[in-house]
This record gives C-alpha cells, sequence and structure tokens, in this order.
C-alpha cells in the first residue's frame, strides 16, 4: 500500500493508539508494525478474531495476558552461551504460571470465541521447567535445595559465622572501654572493630581501613582472621556451586527454546488482538461486510480520529456508479468525507473494526491513491498544482479496477478552464480503468459532467443558508453550491454586484449545459483524454463579418471559455478578449457571439468607461468626463492567441 496515502490519511495515528492498547512489548510491535491487507480472506479472518476479542472484553472476565517481563531479555539471549540470573528465572516462572491460566482460561472460551481461543491451543504448559525453577529459585535467590552439596556448603557457611559472631562478642566486652563505639563494622567483607587511634597496639591484628578524621582505626582482631580466612572460602564455594545450578537451570531452559519462542510469539498476537479489540470499544467499532466489487455502503460513520464531534456520514458508491463528484461550501464537510471514506478503507483492510453502523459494507481494493491538499496559501499555487500534477501521474501509473481515488479539491491551483479541462479528463480515464473515484470540487463545469455522464453521481454537502453554517451531511444524487453568493450577501456585499456576478453565472450555466458530454473512446497509448463540449448555438449572423461590441459575452471554442469584449475589432480582426481577469487578443474568426451587450448591462452603464484601456482613461480625464457607477477593469498585459 502506498506509504504517501497513509500518511496523508494519518494511519500512523490509527497505530499509535491502538499500540496504547497493548499490554506487551511485542502486541505493540505488532501494532507498530501493522499494514492493510489485501487479500479478503485473510481481512475476513482477522476482522472476525478482533469481534471475538472484543466479544470477550464485553462479556468476560478480565483475559490473563502474560505481561512479558523480561521475556524479551531471555528470549534475544536462548542458545547465545549466556549463563541466566536467579532474577531471569523469576521473571521466566512467572510467564509460566501465566502461560498455564492464559492456556486454561482460552479453553474454557472455545465455544464462544473459536478463532482466538485456537492461539492458545498452540502454547505449551513446560510444567517440568517451571517445576525445576521452582526448586531451585524462590524470591530472587538460589535456595539451599538446588543441590546436596550447596546445601552442606550452605551449613559450613552458617557454622563459620556463628563461630566468629561467638568470638566478636567476647572481643567487644573486652575491648569496651578502648572502641569508639560499641559495634563491629565490615571493611572488604571482613569483620573490624572499630579502635581509638591512641589504643591501637592494645589490640592484636591487622588496620584495615581508618576514619576520615584519622581519631578511628578498624582492626581486623588476630583471633578471628583464620575464621574468616575459613568464611570467604566457603562463600567462594557456594557462589562456585551456585554457578552449577544456574548453569544446570540454563541448559534445562535452552531445551525449551522452541516452546518459549512460541508461547511468546503468541502471547503477542493475542495482546495484539486485544488491543484491537479495547481500540474497538473506544469507538463503539463494528465488523462490516466485505466485496470485491468496489461497494463501499456505509452508515453511521465517524471519522476515527473525530469520533465525538463528527456529524455521522452515510456514503454509498460502487452501485450505479464507480464515481461520485461532491460539492459544497468550504468547511462543509467536503475533505473530511473524504478521508473518513479512506482512513475506514486502510482500518478494515488492516483487521480493525470501524465506527459505522451494523450491516454496512466496504471493498476491498489493492492500492487506495489519495490526492488531498497540503495546506498551501494562495501565494504557492503555482507548487499546489505541480504537486497535484506529480499526484496525477502517479495515480494513473497504478490505476486499475480495484483502485480507491481520492481527489480533494480538483481543477484547483490553476487557471480554471484549463483545470477543469484536465479534470475532466482524468475523471474519464479513471473511469474508463474502472478505478472507484471519489473527488471534491467547487466547479459548476464538473458537476454538469458528472451529471451528465454514465457511471458518475454527484453528491454535495447540506448548508443552512440561513445561518450560513454548514450541516456536515452528505446528499447523495444532487449536486451542491458553494453558497458564495449567500455567504457574500450575509457578510454585506452590495446586492448590485451579486444580481451582476449571478447574470454571470447563469450565462456561463446555459452555455454549459446545452448538451450532454460524451465519453471519448480508449486510446491505444492509454494517455488521459480531454473532454470537448458542443459549442453554443450560433447567432443568425456571420460572426466573422458581424463587428462585436464592447461588453459582448462571446465563445471562444478551442478554449471551450466564455469571455467579455473590452476591446473592439482593429484593422486586422483582432478583438481584445477578457477572461477571468486576463485579456487575450483573439482573431474575430474564433469567436461565436454568446450573449450581446444590450442584454447584460443596464442601460445606464457606460461601457466605454467600464471597458476603457488606460490610455482612454487618459484622454478622458483631458476631455474632463465624469466617472460614472461602474468597474475599471485592468488586468495583465494582453497576449496574442
Amino acid at each position: 500500500m502506498n506509504e504517501t496515502t497513509m500518511q496523508r490519511l494519518e494511519y500512523d495515528r490509527i497505530k499509535a493508539r491502538v499500540s496504547e492498547c497493548a499490554f506487551s512489548y511485542l502486541g505493540k510491535q505488532h501494532a507498530a508494525s501493522m499494514v492493510p491487507m489485501t487479500d479478503i480472506h485473510t481481512i475476513r479472518t482477522r476482522l472476525n478474531e478482533t469481534n471475538e476479542a472484543l466479544q470477550l472484553i464485553r462479556y468476560g472476565a478480565s483475559v490473563p495476558i502474560p505481561s512479558l517481563e523480561g521475556m524479551e531479555h531471555i528470549i534475544h539471549l536462548l542458545g547465545t552461551g549466556y549463563l541466566f540470573s536467579e532474577r531471569d528465572f523469576s521473571h521466566m516462572a512467572q510467564f509460566i504460571r501465566s502461560c498455564s491460566q492464559l492456556i486454561k482460561y482460552m479453553s474454557s472460551k472455545a465455544d464462544a470465541a473459536p478463532t482466538v481461543s485456537a492461539y492458545a491451543s498452540s502454547m505449551y504448559g513446560m510444567e517440568p521447567l517451571l517445576s525445576e525453577i521452582e526448586k531451585c529459585i524462590y524470591s530472587g535467590r538460589v535456595t539451599d535445595t538446588a543441590s546436596k552439596e550447596l546445601a552442606k556448603i550452605r551449613k559450613k557457611i552458617t557454622v563459620t559465622e556463628e563461630r566468629i559472631k561467638r568470638k566478636l562478642d567476647s572481643l567487644i566486652s573486652r575491648h569496651r572501654s578502648i572502641m569508639q563505639e560499641n559495634m563491629v563494622s565490615q571493611r572488604g567483607g571482613r569483620y573490624v572493630l572499630p579502635i581509638k587511634k591512641e589504643f591501637r597496639k592494645q589490640v592484636k591484628g591487622n588496620v584495615l581501613d581508618e576514619s576520615g578524621s584519622g581519631q578511628t582505626v578498624y582492626v581486623e582482631p588476630a583471633e578471628i582472621v583464620s575464621l574468616q580466612f575459613d568464611q570467604s572460602a566457603n562463600m567462594a564455594e557456594e557462589s562456585k556451586e551456585e554457578m552449577k545450578v544456574l548453569g544446570e537451570l540454563t541448559a534445562l531452559a535452552e531445551s525449551y527454546t522452541r516452546e518459549l519462542n512460541i508461547n511468546t510469539e503468541t502471547v503477542g498476537v493475542l495482546d495484539f488482538l486485544l488491543a484491537k479489540a479495547k481500540y474497538a470499544t473506544t469507538l463503539d467499532a463494528v465488523p462490516v461486510e466485505l466485496n470485491h466489487d468496489g461497494i463501499i455502503d456505509i452508515h453511521g460513520a465517524r471519522h476515527p480520529l473525530m469520533a465525538d464531534t463528527m456529524v455521522p456520514l452515510d456514503f454509498s458508491i460502487g452501485q450505479g456508479y464507480s464515481s461520485l463528484i461532491i460539492t459544497g461550501p468550504n468547511t462543509g464537510g467536503k475533505t473530511m468525507a473524504l478521508k473518513s471514506v479512506g482512513l475506514l478503507t486502510l482500518m478494515v483492510q488492516s483487521g480493525l473494526l470501524v465506527p459505522v453502523l451494523e450491516g454496512s459494507q466496504m471493498a476491498v481494493f489493492e492500492e487506495i491513491e489519495v490526492d488531498i491538499g497540503d495546506g498551501q496559501s494562495i501565494e504557492h499555487a503555482l507548487s499546489t498544482f505541480s504537486a497535484h500534477i506529480r499526484n496525477m501521474i502517479g495515480i494513473l501509473e497504478t490505476a486499475g479496477n480495484s483502485t480507491l481515488i481520492l481527489i480533494d479539491e480538483m481543477a484547483s491551483g490553476t487557471d480554471p478552464g484549463e483545470g477543469v479541462g484536465l479534470s475532466i479528463a482524468l475523471l474519464e480515464e479513471f473511469h474508463r480503468r474502472q478505478a472507484t473515484v471519489v473527488a471534491t470540487t467547487h466547479f459548476s463545469e464538473i458537476k454538469h459532467f458528472a451529471e451528465k455522464t454514465p457511471g458518475f453521481q454527484n453528491a454535495r454537502m447540506e448548508f443552512d443558508t440561513e445561518t450560513l453554517q454548514p450541516l456536515y451531511r452528505l446528499r447523495i444524487g444532487e449536486a451542491g453550491e458553494s453558497y458564495a453568493y449567500a455567504i457574500a450577501l450575509k457578510l454585506g456585499m452590495w446586492n448590485r454586484i451579486i444580481e451582476r456576478s449571478q447574470a454571470i453565472s447563469a450565462g456561463r450555466t446555459s452555455r454549459n449545459t446545452q448538451e450532454p458530454f460524451v465519453m471519448p473512446p480508449a486510446l491505444d497509448d492509454e494517455k488521459p483524454v480531454v473532454a470537448s463540449k458542443p459549442s453554443p448555438k450560433k447567432v443568425a449572423s456571420n460572426p466573422s463579418t458581424t463587428p462585436f461590441s464592447l461588453g459582448d459575452s462571446v465563445y471562444i471554442g478551442y478554449l471551450n471559455r466564455t469571455g467579455i469584449v473590452y476591446k473592439t475589432e482593429d484593422e486586422r480582426g483582432n478583438v481584445g478578449i477578457l477572461i477571468q481577469g486576463q485579456k487575450l487578443t483573439i482573431n474575430k474568426k474564433r469567436l461565436v457571439l454568446h450573449i450581446a451587450a444590450t442584454e447584460l448591462y443596464p442601460d445606464d452603464y457606460d461601457l466605454d468607461i467600464i471597458f476603457e484601456t488606460k490610455e482612454n482613461r487618459k484622454k478622458r480625464k483631458l476631455l474632463g468626463r465624469k466617472h460614472v457607477q461602474g468597474l475599471i477593469i485592468e488586468s495583465p498585459p494582453e497576449k496574442e492567441m
């Protein structure tokens, strides 16, 4: 699956939340390495496992998953010649005991959770190993019963210790008056008496240390020197015998390497399953039905990262249409709907339950491709458009009949006319390849294309025009609006400007909706094909001989756009046309009258001033003509076409 897709849909945040629900280090590792799958049978099995684990959590007691404390270190060092310590064997014993509890628990749940309990049935009890560890290790220490020799040595240590203590008690009574403190100290593991420095010669023995002030010397009395040497030898024997016991236990543990590895890995898998189930409880998630037919039909869906705040989404595609064009106002929820569909698909294909209503179904896709905006401002439109084109090229290379394509804000970041044409061509190509496409847009041309083309469907995000608040509900089968006029009017825009804008938009729409789009035939070279639209109905007069007037709306066929005449025909037959704020010079033979200026502008508008050039403006100022109410249009230098 495409890494960029998972990043843009925030799949890593889902993995992190599942990992937080895991108990063991292996469970967390499984969550961190989780990826979407493409085999429908495997996905169905994983969903069933997760659902079984969810039922265990909801209706059963706490599942006794071993913590795996210390086991990562043990598993890593098994068979390397490393001598395990008493602490290691304590962890191993606790792990084996916990495994036995888990096996017993899962056995009792075989009917309710057959798939999950099957994992535990493959685990091993390892009673002989546990018994030997418990015999030799207790409270992190090798026991006296670990071996007969060790018991014998420790008995000698105890006897010698008693003899030393009796000697020390006698010496303390004898030298109490010259001792700095009436207590025995140790230096280097040997017993000493704290004697005042001036009385040092009254005690036979070796000075092993002295205090920081120099007032006290620590003397090992001669009477216990030999006993302490004997005790040191005894303790060395004890340590040697303990190492022997630990070595034998290590060898026994290594004979169970396979069983320990299987149990550890199984615990990690079960912990991961339970982590997915725990995460499902936080989302109130359910399993969905799967299909290979590109059908997504979900009800009450919520984005997993906004489950508590998002208005539930009803979404459907794949039955009667495979491409859905979503329109609506900014902040109306279009992008969130797009991301919800993509992220829920990734989750399902990862074996995760999703926050939708029962009875929902989702398709399994080989690839999921997205082109979702990076939030750049309008000053970065060029780089935004370049990134968009690079994404589209990448999608074209992989798109097929098992691809889900999610595109946000089609035709943005470049000239609207060219962007619309490119977007429609891409939609046609994706449809020809039988991909499933969900796209958002603000452009009416794309909405009309979807309305007239088989296999495409419109949808809109609902909007309350009274309160100017989005309702975040998706309504499939209807094309939406951006509600720019309603919002602008509510914010105080002049009525005259709104009315003029609506007249211009109506002119464009009437041309765009005259005839349906026709899907072009497939090309052998697999390149996208730009859809063409028929020219509007021509006026009765010959456009090549009839002069155009200032303010006329004209149609430019090869650009598939309309424009406004701002400069009348020159001696070569070239006419100045204003298209989206850009001035072009186009020969009159390429123009067709769309709407005459007399129909577009009221009688009291002075078109010479509205469309005047800089030279005419200077002339007007010299003549002293008063400026009438209207717009002075200024734009970049003219380009010849």
